[in-house]
C-alpha cells in the first residue's frame, strides 16, 4: 500500500480546470468533494474522503458570481471542521481586489471584507497572484505568497523577440507594473492617462509618450469590459505603433470585451489562465499558471523558500 501524501490538493466547481492541471503537475490526485445543489441555490459542501491530520490546500477563484466565494468559504468551514491540520487557500483570482480604498464617501472597502470572512473561515495560509495593489496583502493575519504573472509573461515576449520593443500601462495606476517590465526589458515606458465617466466607461484618453515605429506591449492586471486596453491599443496605432499587443494577469472578460478586442487594433491578448475563458476569441491567449502554483503548493508543504519563484 503506497504512503499516504501529508497534504490533499481540493477544488470549487469552477476552478477544477485548474485544480486538475496542478494536480497533475504535482503527481497527485485531485481530493473528492461534492457540492450538493437544491433548489432555491443553496448548497453544501462535503469531503468524500478523511482529511484528518492533512495539510488541505483549497483551489478556487473567487470570480464572478458570488457563487464562488461562498463555495470556497464553505468548503474552509468543512475542513476545520474535519479536522484538517492546516487549511491554505489557493485563489489564483482574488475577487473584490478592486474595492482596495475607500476613493468616495459611504463605500465598502470589498477586499478587507473578503479577507476577512476568509480569516473568521479559518485558513491558514493565502496563496494567490497579481493582487490589484500588492498592500492588499496586508488585509490577512495569516501569511499570503504572493505570486507573479511576470514569471510567465516575461518568458513570452522574449520569445516573441520583437526589435523595437516599448512597454506601455493603460493608465497611470498600472505604471510601477509597467515599469518593472520596462526595466527588465531595457526598453522604453510609455503611459496612458484616462478620464472616466463612471465605471467601465472611458470619456478620453492620451498617450504620454512616443510610440512612433514601435513594437508596443500593454502590460495590465485586470481585463474587465476590455474599453481601456482596446482604446489604448487603437490610439497607439494611430500615433504610429508598429504593432501592438497586450497582457494581464487575469481574464474577467466581461462582456463585450471579446467583440472588443477582436475589432481592435490588437495583434493578441495574453491571459494567464486564473479564470476560464469560455468566449472564444481568436485574438486572445491563455498562459498556464498551474506549473508555478504547484511548485509554490510544494516549497510551502516543505517549508521551503519560494523566492526562487520570481523572475522580478
Amino acid at each position: 500500500m503506497s504512503e499516504k501524501l501529508p497534504y490533499m490538493v481540493f477544488s470549487g466547481t469552477k476552478s477544477k480546470y485548474l485544480a486538475e492541471k496542478i494536480c497533475s503537475s504535482l503527481g497527485c490526485p485531485l481530493g473528492k468533494l461534492q457540492i450538493t445543489k437544491f433548489a432555491d441555490g443553496e448548497f453544501s459542501v462535503s469531503y468524500e474522503e478523511s482529511i484528518r491530520g492533512r495539510d488541505v490546500f483549497l483551489v478556487q477563484s473567487t470570480f464572478p458570481n458570488s457563487d464562488n466565494l461562498m463555495e470556497l468559504l464553505l468548503m474552509i468551514d468543512a475542513a476545520k471542521r474535519a479536522s484538517a491540520r492546516s487549511i491554505v487557500a489557493v485563489i489564483p483570482y482574488f475577487g473584490w481586489a478592486r474595492q482596495d480604498r475607500k476613493d468616495k464617501p459611504r463605500v465598502s472597502i470589498g477586499a478587507k471584507l473578503v479577507a476577512d470572512l476568509l480569516s473568521v473561515a479559518g485558513i491558514d495560509r493565502l496563496i494567490t497572484m497579481d493582487l490589484h495593489a500588492d498592500q492588499e496583502q496586508g488585509f490577512f493575519n495569516v501569511p499570503v505568497d504572493h505570486l507573479y504573472a511576470s514569471s510567465i509573461m516575461l518568458p513570452y515576449i522574449s520569445s516573441l523577440k520583437l526589435k523595437n520593443l516599448c512597454i506601455a500601462t493603460p493608465d497611470v495606476g498600472g505604471s510601477k507594473r509597467a515599469s518593472v517590465y520596462a526595466k527588465y526589458f531595457d526598453c522604453p515606458l510609455v503611459l496612458c492617462n484616462k478620464t472616466r465617466k463612471c465605471a467601465n466607461i472611458v470619456s478620453e484618453m492620451q498617450v504620454i509618450g512616443d510610440v512612433k515605429g514601435m513594437d508596443v506591449i500593454i502590460v495590465d492586471d485586470i481585463v474587465d469590459t476590455a474599453g481601456t486596453i482596446t482604446l489604448a491599443a487603437n490610439l497607439m496605432m494611430q500615433k504610429g505603433a508598429a504593432s501592438v499587443r497586450a497582457i494581464a494577469s487575469h481574464c474577467v472578460m466581461s462582456d463585450p470585451a471579446s467583440e472588443r478586442i477582436q475589432d481592435s487594433a490588437l495583434q493578441e491578448m495574453v491571459f494567464t489562465d486564473s479564470i476560464p475563458y469560455s468566449n472564444r476569441c481568436a485574438k486572445v491567449k491563455q498562459l498556464t499558471v498551474a506549473d508555478l502554483f504547484a511548485e509554490t503548493i510544494r516549497r510551502v508543504e516543505n517549508n521551503e523558500s519560494i523566492s526562487g519563484q520570481y523572475l522580478i
